[in-house]
């Protein structure tokens, strides 16, 4: 292990900036639009006479207006039904760790923890899954400082009161960008945003080393799983000052080691994409601190080390989604890796 992250230090030295951008392979390139990125997989179309009918169906009424249409991979629709009623409607591919995150939605709702009320679970819709549940109406973030201490607290209050994870369907396989658990051949899960095997299409290596390394850390200190968020960022929490009105996405439920979920949110609860600026490792360090303290825990050493792996993985994961067409540092930096790489216990 030492030898190899000798080896990869040396990497992270060596690739010159000019190193960022993927080659394709002949096998992929049909895949590629010509000016050299992936094109991103759009969300489901329904139709608005088959979701007028879905609606009357499940919620005993049609839309009556819709209020916003938004969604990356789900087709999200905020409708004001006929009887007044606000609700979100959600279409997305049928999968089947749907049914998980259903159910955990579900059991966080009745235990009190802050997400939309659940009004109808997963159904068909014209070949895809459709979901409903009450709209809760948008907000601003908390106070300007308290943003680290307070989702932090949210986090811990959530994995606190989900249910068990032999209690619910299966979560399985986690979302790509918190997938360094997958089972698919090579480094790089599929993502789910677009039609491309990762693996395919060479790349900085020194961003392979990083996502290699935190992998294998992450293998190497798994504790017991638990149930969590695996989307932290700010379009999902509504706040209104330090209350936390709801948490959204519950697609995006995940079953792994505690530390590794508050490691993926630690780097995410300020943002995913550049600008803003993305949360830094004393950021990170700082949701830590905030994390512990609303857990009242202290983790051994192998659990922080499974924290800053976690949220290296997920950095590297989006830079390498970046370097299909743009420069993958804007996400994650090698000095960065670096930092985050000695906080994990790995020096290069």
């Amino acid at each position: 292990m030492a030898a190899a992250m000798a080896e990869f230090g040396k990497r992270l030295d060596l690739m010159p900036d000019g190193a960022s951008f993927p080659s394709k392979s002949a096998s992929d390139a049909a895949r590629f639009r010509q000016d050299g990125v992936v094109p991103e997989t759009r969300p489901p179309t329904v139709g608005t006479e088959a979701l007028a009918e879905w609606c009357t169906r499940w919620l005993g009424a049609a839309p009556a207006a819709e209020l916003f249409g938004t969604g990356n991979l789900s087709a999200v629709k905020g409708l004001r039904l006929t009887d007044g009623r606000d609700v979100v409607v959600k279409v997305r591919p049928s999968a089947p760790r749907l049914a998980g995150c259903s159910a955990a939605h579900r059991a966080l709702w009745r235990a009190g923890f802050p997400c939309p009320e659940p009004l109808v679970d997963l159904q068909p819709l014209n070949g895809y899954a459709a979901s409903a549940e009450v709209l809760v109406p948008g907000a601003g973030q908390p106070p300007e400082g308290q943003l680290p201490a307070l989702s932090a607290a949210a986090l811990a209050r959530l994995v606190e009161l989900a249910p068990r994870p032999g209690s619910v369907p299966s979560l399985t396989p986690s979302p790509s960008w918190v997938g360094w658990d997958h089972t698919e051949p090579g480094l790089w899960p599929r993502p789910e945003d677009r039609d491309v095997d990762l693996n395919a299409y060479s790349e900085p290596q020194w961003l392979a080393g990083v996502a290699a390394a935190a992998r294998d850390c992450l293998r190497a200190a798994a504790s017991d799983p638990v149930i969590g968020h695996g989307d932290w960022y700010p379009e999902n929490l509504r706040w209104q000052g330090s209350n936390l009105l709801a948490v959204l996405d519950w697609d995006s439920v995940i079953c792994q080691p505690e530390p590794a979920i508050a490691g993926f949110a630690a780097v995410s609860f300020l943002g995913i994409d550049s600008p803003p600026p993305l949360a830094d490792v004393e950021d990170s360090a700082a949701f830590l601190d905030a994390y512990e303290q609303a857990r009242g825990c202290h983790w051994a050493a192998r659990d922080y080390a499974a924290f800053w792996a976690a949220g290296l993985w997920q950095r590297a994961f989006d830079a390498k989604i970046l370097s299909l067409g743009g420069d993958p540092e804007k996400i994650l930096t090698r000095d960065e890796a670096r930092a985050r790489l000695h906080r994990a216990g790995l020096n290069p």
